[in-house]
């Protein structure tokens, strides 16, 4: 059986668009991260009103490299005395204290963690940083103080650390802790857990991916009285017209391969630009034991462009999200893939994004980053994919890290090599809140470095074409939260894509 891809139909055909690569696109970045700490510099030394800076990031833009450079620029102003960098979640703070412990210096940083987590803090952020469980903990001369926003959050921390941090010379209304509060991943950390650390310092730099899923999802706006706020929507939105805050937008990703930047264009339109690092050619799958139409599958994705498979002639599935039918395809290819011997090859960049001419290569075993991850939306498809990941393991004796499954919305801030996925509308007769979810297919799409292969059971076309049209602004919020089906037609149109007919009889 042979399998023929239908180009892309979209009018952004990536690479060949107008895109600029290496260090060219690289620059876009530093250009911005260097806008930011001016700005920044000019509000810790009161010369600009700025309250706020918002740096929006694509996924993958290497919005990390941007916080520490910030982070680390703020601890050497003058009239900075000490930062506070917080995230949603514990996994999120360990690699930033890490980071910045490397850069700064273990004294510098301090890990302000919970006592219920303490055993969970990896050793090389012991190594880097130091990490206490209590406010009187933490080292008077640390100046950096990173921690969850629950953490910082809590009732009466603030109060606290401004006791800890000023000794005997404690004022009777104690002013702002810190003079800088940073935000990673932003767009994630909704209102009502902002507002507890809101008041921590006079300035706040977010950073962060806006097309990535908030925390909780909700069916109503509970505060129908003030239809402008909600308390679950990411705290940044309220901002973006404020006169006191300064936004600027990273141009430039560094995770995809090419071939995905008309996807990432697709996902976030309102970019000024977006260019990619990755040149065509930098990035492949190599698997020479392939052989029929799992060779074309791979050899498809393997070119980095995304890759959207229909499969026709299944048994019913359990449920349009629930379906073993399907998976057990995607089971099919893998085990081939696998049987392949397969490696992910990648060109090495150095930090200005130019090629330093030598060739990575990815095995299985080799550790890292997973070369494979399978990715579905509900509990229940997760755990039926788990038990793929768990066979494939077992048969083609895989680590840990070479194969993982996950929910879309644990796999958030992670990178993989390629993704393979269950489409959200695969099966469904109509848009709804949560298969039209603008993060969950956006976390979908982005993770991967060299490929991104989408399954789903025919019909996506024909419900894109008469599906009823949904609002992409619910609840009277900015942004588009909520995906109404041109959005679909127009993320799909950056796939490429084909069809595979199932015989009633086949075991293939």
């Amino acid at each position: 059986m042979t399998l023929t891809f239908t180009p892309p139909t979209g009018t952004d055909s990536g690479a060949g668009s107008g895109a600029v690569h290496h260090a060219e696109a690289a620059a876009g970045n530093a250009a911005v991260a260097d806008e930011a700490v001016g700005v920044l510099r000019d509000a810790l030394a009161g010369t600009a009103p700025v309250e706020r800076i918002l740096l929006k990031a694509a996924a993958g833009a290497g919005k990390s490299h941007v916080l520490k450079k910030l982070v680390t620029d703020a601890v050497a102003h003058p009239g900075c005395a000490r930062v506070a960098v917080i995230a949603f979640t514990n996994k999120q703070v360990y690699p930033l204290a890490t980071a910045l412990g490397n850069e700064l210096g273990r004294d510098s940083v301090c890990l302000f963690a919970s006592r219920n987590r303490y055993d969970d803090v990896p050793a090389d952020t012991h190594t880097h940083a130091t990490v206490v469980t209590s406010t009187a903990g933490i080292p008077v001369e640390s100046r950096v103080v990173v921690a969850t926003s629950h953490k910082l959050g809590a009732r009466g921390e603030l109060a606290r650390l401004a006791a800890h941090f000023a000794g005997d010379d404690t004022p009777e209304e104690p002013g702002p802790v810190f003079d800088v509060l940073f935000v990673d991943e932003a767009w994630q950390l909704p209102h009502h857990l902002f507002d507890k650390v809101a008041n921590a310092a006079p300035v706040t730099v977010g950073v962060g991916d806006v097309g990535q899923l908030p925390p909780l999802e909700i069916g109503a706006n509970p505060w129908r009285g003030d239809p402008g706020f909600n308390p679950y929507r990411a705290w940044p939105t309220d901002f973006d017209a404020d006169d006191r805050t300064v936004t600027i937008e990273l141009p430039a990703v560094w995770r995809p391969a090419a071939g995905h930047l008309a996807l990432w264009r697709a996902f976030y339109p309102e970019w000024r630009e977006l260019d990619c690092v990755a040149a065509p050619g930098d990035r492949a799958l190599t698997a020479d034991r392939l052989t029929g139409y799992a060779a074309d599958v791979w050899h498809t994705v393997g070119t980095g462009v995304p890759t959207l498979l229909e499969v026709d002639g299944l048994p019913e599935p359990e449920a349009a999200d629930v379906d073993q039918p399907l998976l057990g395809q995607v089971e099919k290819l893998l085990d081939a893939l696998l049987g392949a011997g397969f490696a992910l090859t990648s060109a090495e960049y150095d930090a200005t994004g130019a090629p330093t001419g030598r060739q990575l290569t990815a095995r299985p075993g080799d550790g890292g980053d997973p070369l494979i991850t399978v990715l579905a939306t509900r509990n229940q498809a997760v755990d039926d994919a788990t038990d793929i990941v768990d066979r494939l393991r077992a048969r083609h004796s895989l680590t840990a890290t070479d194969i993982v499954a996950s929910t879309v919305d644990s796999w958030q801030g992670q990178t993989n090599g390629i993704t393979v996925a269950i489409h959200p509308l695969s099966g469904a007769g109509r848009l709804d809140e949560f298969n039209s979810s603008f993060g969950r297919l956006a976390v979908t799409c982005t993770r991967g470095t060299h490929g991104l292969l989408i399954l789903t059971r025919p019909g996506l076309t024909d419900l894109l074409r008469d599906a009823p049209v949904r609002p992409g602004t619910p609840f009277g919020e900015p942004g588009g939260r909520h995906l109404p089906r041109q959005t679909h037609q127009r993320i799909l149109a950056a796939f490429t894509h084909s069809r595979l007919k199932v015989p009633p009889t086949s075991e293939d």
